[in-house]
């Protein structure tokens, strides 16, 4: 498994480099665009996994439409649409569920879980968008990529070998106070390395906060995932990514530190 994910980050990492840095903005909102796709497909196979209903189809299309929808609102930098796609959202839900509630009543629940990952996935992650469109905005994607993921990595790997405190055993039986703290660790260590070389003019204590506060985001949002996935019964959101998982699995730490970072790089630091 670890040789897995090695292999799948080192052949990952040139091409999200190639992305970030030569594609522009707009093969960047293309790239959000598909991952936001790939991820509702792996939250509904997820949140979705006992239902029988015949009503899903429906839902899962107007998901996948509205949900690239909000990245390209986000890439036109329009908060007022990114809001109204979401009530949009909310509005067709419930008019798609209103005749089919007399013979379908798991269509309420299913409403409940369409609007939420709406807002889980497309939502979050389009502050990616709004992150790369603004002032240095290269930069700051790979600020937060390089915290995030070191993040993850330093909370694997001290959880795999020095874990012996159950961090929250009913929702992820594998995830240990050593691993978090490790992990808040290498969010600190990651975050000070970056800036000291290439965003010397941040201060130092703004910028302690902000490391602390995308460690704290991003291990919410990796438990709320594993929260998911223990409610589906299912260990990984996929297999398109071999010793990783899906792109839920991925990405789940970044969606929620993704809105934190924008709103540090907009108003804080």
């Amino acid at each position: 498994m670890h040789l897995k994910r090695w292999i799948t980050g080192l052949v990952a990492i040139p091409l999200l480099v190639l992305l970030i840095s030569k594609g522009g903005t707009l093969i960047f909102a293309i790239i959000i665009s598909i991952a936001c796709i790939l991820a509702l497909w792996e939250y509904f196979g997820i949140v979705l996994y006992r239902s029988q209903s015949l009503s899903l189809f429906s839902f899962q299309l107007s998901a996948f439409i509205i949900g690239p929808a909000i990245i390209w609102a986000a890439y036109i930098n329009s908060f007022k649409i990114i809001l109204g796609l979401i009530i949009l959202n909310l509005i067709v839900s419930v008019l798609i569920s209103l005749p089919k509630f007399k013979f379908d009543s798991l269509v309420s629940e299913i409403v409940t879980k369409q609007v939420l990952g709406i807002v889980y996935i497309p939502l979050l992650i389009s502050y990616l968008v709004l992150i790369r469109n603004g002032i240095h905005g290269v930069s700051w994607i790979y600020f937060l990529l390089f915290i995030v993921f070191s993040g993850d990595i330093g909370s694997f790997y001290i959880g795999s070998f020095f874990g012996r405190h159950k961090l929250c055993p009913a929702i992820s039986p594998n995830k240990t106070i050593e691993g978090s703290v490790g992990g808040l660790v290498a969010y600190l260590g990651s975050g000070a390395l970056f800036k000291y070389f290439f965003m010397p003019l941040l201060p130092w204590g703004l910028s302690i906060l902000f490391f602390l506060s995308i460690g704290v985001a991003g291990q919410v949002g990796d438990l709320f995932e594993s929260e998911l996935k223990r409610v589906g019964n299912i260990k990984d959101s996929g297999t398109l990514l071999p010793g990783h998982g899906g792109i839920l699995d991925r990405i789940d730490a970044l969606l929620f530190a993704a809105p934190v970072a924008y709103l540090f790089k907009e108003y804080i630091l």
